[in-house]
């Protein structure tokens, strides 16, 4: 199971970058301290510069990777959004219960991040802080629409797809899946973000909140008790 793990590839669209950082040692090394620096500076203040300084390389070799700063948001956002795709898929795939795959898979869209030894040049738990506290930046843009044509958020996409999929698996006659679904990844993250920043504003301070905050939001919005 760990080598089959380890084997996996996650894929991210190949115009939000100009060469595969996967598939050389300096683009892994690029990645993983991007997600290090912008955790620790934030978006805004995050320069190919200062990141050149904490390669020790010359800027223009990120510039080899990396169109510009929004492109390597986009990459690394997407990434995150396909590894949680991967999660989800592979947790869920034998399930035949609806119901049961629905919590399941409701489970993995919100529960805190850990480590995935898998994955060594990725710190999924500072890429999540990340993807809660900038992912808007990456779609609140003028191109926006110009961007989802040429494919930058297909996986978001496709995430919320599935989770709608199953949704609809539990309840037919629900209306509203797609929106239901949007909802949940986009409303977990709002909550980690109250809860990080606003805490007056959220009821979700313990480890489990979020995860049983949506479970009971989406199965009370399909009619459908907790216990099946």
């Amino acid at each position: 199971m760990e080598r089959l793990l380890q084997s996996i590839q996650i894929g991210v669209n190949d115009k939000l970058y100009i060469k595969d950082p996967q598939s050389t040692t300096l683009g892994k090394r690029i990645v993983e301290e991007s997600i290090l620096l912008i955790h620790e500076i934030g978006f805004e203040a995050f320069t190919f510069k200062k990141l050149g300084v904490k390669i020790k390389s010359n800027e223009s070799s990120i510039y080899r990777y990396f169109e510009n700063k929004h492109k390597m948001l986009l990459y690394l956002t997407s990434w995150y959004w396909s590894w949680l795709e991967y999660k989800l898929v592979f947790s869920t795939n034998s399930m035949k219960d609806a119901s049961e795959k629905l919590k399941t898979a409701l489970a993995i869209v919100t529960q805190p991040t850990e480590v995935d030894s898998n994955i060594s040049h990725i710190n999924e738990v500072f890429l999540t802080h990340i993807v809660i506290n900038e992912y808007s930046k990456s779609y609140l843009t003028k191109e926006v629409d110009t961007n989802n044509k040429e494919g930058y958020f297909v996986i978001y996409k496709r995430l919320v797809d599935r989770l709608s999929t199953m949704i609809k698996e539990v309840d037919t006659s629900y209306p509203y899946s797609s929106s239901l679904a949007s909802t949940v990844l986009e409303g977990s993250l709002h909550q980690y973000f109250l809860k990080d920043h606003f805490p007056s504003l959220t009821d979700c301070h313990e480890k489990g909140d979020p995860t049983n905050y949506f479970t009971e939001l989406v199965f009370n919005s399909l009619n459908k008790k907790l216990n099946g």
